[in-house]
């Protein structure tokens, strides 16, 4: 899927920079690694309502404890869970520990809802995994809304409730 991600990148000339690194399985081990990146490193959430209709890729910032009842009222949706790895693989193409906006390409991520916390949304410059967590690439938030727009996702700025 990552050659599959440049290969769309490249195609509507989308810039981004690459940085390889030791697998990041969450967001404390780049930390815990001292690996230095720029931009704004997120916490990708991929979540799903207590009937399985909807689901949710939620950025927010990776120090946040996510309120999951308090979204679920915020959304108006039942009972917010983490999806399986199954749902993820199904609807994202990827593995847990691999999750970014970037998954949003997989063709069956049509069906997901995105949702980004307003305070990251801020920032200039994002990082993303190119569905491997080996790679981290980095793209300007322009860039960002552009792939949005070419994948028909609207993103839902929100304050994402803290626990």
């Amino acid at each position: 899927m990552k050659s599959a991600i440049a290969d769309f990148l490249a195609q509507h000339a989308i810039d981004y920079k690459v940085y390889r690194h030791a697998p990041l399985n969450d967001c404390s081990e780049a930390e815990r690694l001292g690996i230095r990146r720029s931009g704004r490193q997120l916490k990708n959430l991929f979540l799903t309502d207590n009937y399985r209709r909807r689901h949710f890729l939620l950025l927010t910032c990776p120090s946040q404890q996510v309120d999951l009842k308090q979204l679920s009222k915020q959304l108006q949706v039942s009972r917010l869970g983490f999806a399986s790895a199954r749902r993820l693989k199904q609807y994202l193409g990827v593995e847990p520990g691999h999750v970014s906006f970037l998954s949003l390409l997989w063709p069956e991520a049509a069906q997901v809802e995105l949702l980004i916390d307003a305070e990251i949304w801020q920032s200039e410059l994002l990082q993303a995994h190119p569905a491997d967590n080996k790679e981290t690439w980095v793209l300007s938030r322009k860039s960002v809304e552009k792939i949005f727009a070419l994948t028909h996702h609207t993103p839902q700025i929100i304050s994402v409730p803290e626990c």
